[in-house]
């Protein structure tokens, strides 16, 4: 072939593959942009033409280099060795002697919980071990609802709730909780642990700030880390200490000139302490230095105010005033999930950016259900939580005053009734933590023998996350009030308690008298 026909060949290939291109829909719009394009600005389209080819070749080009300097090419064999040496980290870290101590002692119970139950061993003992508090789980009313949403709906959605999971129940369910509150809206995710987890990084981004308590609970402190935020830390409910840093951190940023988002973080009631927050002053500081509020109400929801609607009802405080209410669907109201609540915007921007609700499961429209009956029992009924603060003080009559041990650190309504040594107690002895857990379980194994189921506070989960190094989380015994049993029968199990406490103690005294001498 000569270079003539050559030419002629090149020239009927490109006349081809340009009738072939003027057939593939918008090329015409295409070619008339490049002309105009080139005659305007040849520039422009010289760098157009350098971007579409740099494109193309990122495309294709490997994700990882394969041939760098440090690249070492393995025999098949060297793969083998390798893969049979390689052991992967267990999914839970073993346990300690002391957990596997208290796991061979852990009763088991047979059959629905309640006030009382029974155990594997036949024997029945009040429980004071469950977050049970308003009996709602023997209400025949909500057993048959559930029942009757089980056979309507099935047992779960079966997808997230963007997609096919979202029922009508779930929305009556949301509409239920922030006509309970009095907020805009709330939206309703499938797991109470992960909901503030999940909350908190939703809104809080790398290089936002975040002012918490020192105190807050392991989830909330999981949703800290996830967020990647400049973390400050206060002290335990000091709002001297906290004004101290917001106005620290309002002027950092007035004089870098640098606006982000700004957040306080605690809990109504705090799970480790069992005390609660001062939601006024935080209202007055949020105000005064322009920041918001996430307010952790997991268990304060249900238990706090006449009517269970939280540290808002119980301290008067407007519930459009706090920016995120976040709170459990599951303990007092006996279902499962947790919810935000907020204004439109709030609930809105969740939806398609909380991790917890769009990568997860919709909660299963039983328990959705079983939330919205609970609530109406709490509005019609307000003399449950009546009840339940009368068996608080009844039993705490029968352990602050009288225990010459231990001191209660709860609020006086708080139904997790978390029960420390008294310092005294702690430095005469020298104890440590590990030794108050010791003493704590031994406890409660005296207290089952006499008929009466507690547990502790389990902080072992706490340490090693983030903020946990400079706080001193003390070991305590947890009793869980219930309205469900009477004012006697929680006479006599706190005077069970307190005996246990008792002879527990002076066990240690007297052998540690015998050791000495």
């Amino acid at each position: 072939m000569d270079i003539h026909e050559a030419q002629a060949y090149l020239q009927a290939s490109l006349h081809e593959m340009s009738h072939a291109f003027q057939k593939v829909p918008g090329s015409a719009v295409l070619i008339r942009y490049i002309q105009s394009s080139y005659q305007n600005d040849p520039v422009r389209s010289a760098i157009e033409l350098v971007l579409v080819i740099f494109f193309i070749r990122y495309l294709l080009s490997p994700s990882y280099p394969t041939h760098g300097p440090n690249y070492v090419k393995l025999r098949d064999d060297e793969i083998d060795e390798l893969v049979k040496e390689w052991e992967p980290e267990p999914l839970v870290a073993p346990q300690t002697p002391f957990e596997e101590a208290e796991t061979e002692k852990q009763p088991i119970i047979v059959g629905p919980t309640g006030p009382k139950v029974k155990l594997s061993n036949g024997k029945t003992v009040v429980n004071l071990a469950s977050y049970n508090f308003y009996n709602l789980n023997a209400s025949e009313s909500i057993k048959a609802k559930a029942i009757e949403t089980l056979r309507t709906y099935g047992v779960g959605p079966c997808g997230p709730p963007q997609f096919y999971g979202t029922q009508d129940v779930h929305m009556n369910t949301e509409h239920d909780i922030a006509t309970f509150l009095g907020t805009q809206g709330s939206i309703v995710y499938s797991h109470a642990f992960s909901t503030i987890s999940s909350v908190i990084p939703t809104f809080c981004k790398r290089g936002d700030v975040i002012v918490a308590d020192k105190m807050v609970n392991y989830s909330i402190r999981k949703g800290l880390e996830a967020s990647r935020s400049n973390i400050r830390w206060y002290e335990h409910n000091d709002m001297e200490d906290l004004e101290q840093i917001l106005k620290k951190v309002a002027e950092e940023q007035a004089k870098k000139r640098v606006v982000t988002r700004r957040f306080i973080v605690t809990e109504g009631l705090f799970e480790m302490i069992g005390d609660c927050s001062n939601l006024p002053k935080l209202i007055e500081l949020k105000e005064k230095y322009k920041f918001r509020i996430a307010l952790d109400e997991t268990w304060s929801f249900g238990v706090l105010g006449r009517n269970g609607r939280g540290l808002t009802e119980a301290q008067n405080v407007d519930a459009e005033a706090v920016d995120m209410i976040i709170g459990s669907l599951a303990g007092p109201l006996c279902a499962a999930g947790g919810f935000c609540a907020g204004s439109k915007d709030v609930v809105r921007h969740q939806r398609i950016n909380a991790a917890a609700y769009t990568y997860s499961a919709a909660l299963p429209a039983m328990a959705a259900v079983t939330a919205s009956e609970t609530l109406t029992v709490l509005q019609c009924n307000p003399e449950i939580l009546h009840q339940c603060r009368e068996n608080i003080r009844t039993m705490k009559a029968q352990l602050d005053p009288r225990s010459d041990w231990v001191q209660c650190t709860s609020d006086v309504e708080n139904p997790v009734m978390l029960l420390a040594f008294k310092h005294e107690v702690i430095k005469s002895r020298q104890l440590t933590n590990e030794d108050q857990e010791r003493l704590f379980l031994e406890i409660v194994d005296e207290a089952l023998a006499n008929g009466v189921l507690i547990t502790r506070l389990k902080s072992i989960p706490l340490m090693g996350s983030i903020g946990t190094k400079d706080v001193n989380i003390k070991p305590a015994l947890k009793i869980c009030i219930t309205s469900g049993l009477s004012k006697k029968e929680i006479e006599k199990a706190g005077v069970t308690i307190r005996h246990a406490i008792t002879k527990i103690m002076t066990r240690k005294t007297n052998r540690q008298s015998s050791l000495a001498a």
